[in-house]
């Protein structure tokens, strides 16, 4: 089971199903390829696209517990297959659940649907340092706390004050950052991963920086770390964030790092169908143009091997890979 899937029943969801009403929208049959970064992807049975918090809450709380419901953020680090999704995909997108507040000090609240980019922006408007490197992040805050996502030596871990989330039968939970004070429950977090609840949506953060400055001090920075980014990385190409997490220790460091282990296997520009091994990073992988989803995951899944007989190192998928297969 994916970090964004509810668990449910095995049966297949038709569309004539009846579903509770929503002030949101509910698309029957939604194509899912435009809605994720590597364009491919079968339908959903159906995508719901809530207005708030409120209206998600008790559209979970009255829908058909058989009916499985599978997160989708921005798409930046997922792959849809090419048979679609069964049951409903919640999307979180527009003003609701994509709106900054700075807030007291060095603090700022955003909606889960906020991009990372964004929110490292909007802090930066603030004078609040600390959070540039989400700029680092493809994807919205959302995915980033699932995975608890990182770059540039900061996780995302380090800035959460709170998080707020709706779990599948509408009930709310609020939970505290890693280490801060107070009763409520704590979100533990490890190298891309966190132990919250498989069914709980996040919808909105409170993150903290660690200090001040001026606006556009922080902003200059934030722009170098883009262009470090666009020299580094595939980022103009059909991709995700990275394909594979680092190994955990131990090892010695070329065995920790994803890319020189995918290069040292000879991966750097494998090909499988429309899908490809990013020649300028390879811990990357792109669609080419005509790539389907199964070309992506068998390309991934050729990577694995053969670094695992290479290094005899397991390679962990970073992206997510959910859905059915054609």
């Amino acid at each position: 089971m994916t970090g964004g899937q509810v668990p449910a029943t095995p049966e297949p969801v038709k569309t004539a199903v009846s579903l509770p009403p929503v002030r949101g929208k509910l698309i029957a049959q939604a194509i899912l390829a435009p809605y994720t970064w590597f364009r491919v992807g079968g339908p959903a049975d159906w995508l719901f696209l809530p207005a708030d918090a409120d209206d998600l809450a008790e559209f979970l709380k009255q829908l058909d517990p058989a009916i499985p419901v599978t997160v989708l953020g921005v798409g930046s680090n997922v792959i849809v297959r090419d048979g679609g999704i069964e049951g409903v995909v919640v999307r979180l997108m527009g003003k609701a659940w994509g709106n900054v507040e700075a807030e007291d000090g060095i603090s700022l609240s955003a909606g889960a649907g906020a991009l990372d980019l964004s929110v490292a922006k909007a802090a930066a408007e603030n004078g609040i340092k600390g959070l540039e490197f989400l700029s680092g992040i493809p994807g919205s805050l959302g995915g980033a706390t699932r995975t608890n996502a990182g770059c540039y030596g900061k996780e995302l871990r380090d800035a959460l004050v709170s998080l707020q989330g709706i779990r599948r039968d509408g009930s709310r939970i609020v939970y505290r950052g890693p280490g801060r004070p107070g009763a409520l429950p704590e979100a533990h977090f490890s190298y891309r991963h966190t132990d919250l609840p498989d069914d709980l949506i996040v919808t909105r953060l409170l993150l903290e920086g660690n200090d001040t400055g001026a606006p556009a001090d922080i902003l200059a920075d934030i722009e170098a770390l883009q262009k470090r980014r666009s020299e580094t990385q595939p980022i103009r190409e059909k991709t995700s964030g990275s394909t594979f997490a680092n190994p955990d220790p131990p090892g010695t460091p070329n065995q920790r790092s994803a890319w020189k282990l995918i290069d040292a296997a000879g991966c750097r520009g494998l090909r499988v169908g429309g899908a490809q091994v990013s020649e300028l990073h390879c811990n990357f992988l792109i669609n080419t143009g005509d790539a389907t989803a199964a070309d992506l995951e068998t390309l991934g899944e050729t990577v694995r091997t053969r670094v695992l007989d290479h290094s005899g190192v397991q390679l962990r998928w970073e992206v997510r890979r959910i859905g059915r297969p054609a």
